[in-house]
């Protein structure tokens, strides 16, 4: 089973230009389904390094939105908070 607290440091990401926002923090909120930590979804920590710039950056666009769908004690990110 693949751990996805993992972050690489290898030449595969070096290469990319949108690193992963993974703050090592992995925890999935139940209810939302966003990881709490970085705020993705389980399908998007595993495709991540497979995934083409364009899509990762889609992705790290709609993290701000995300947040506000997470109880304020459960968000532990540093992903800004609508107020």
């Amino acid at each position: 089973m693949h751990d996805h607290r993992h972050r690489s440091t290898g030449s595969e990401d070096l290469n990319m230009a949108i690193q992963s926002p993974c703050v090592d923090i992995c925890r999935i909120d139940g209810n939302s389904g966003f990881c709490v930590g970085c705020l993705r979804t389980r399908a998007e920590i595993r495709e991540w390094k497979g995934m083409p710039d364009e899509r990762r950056q889609e992705v790290l666009d709609e993290l701000a939105q995300r947040a506000v769908k997470l109880p304020s004690e459960a968000t532990l990110t540093t992903a800004p908070r609508s107020s």
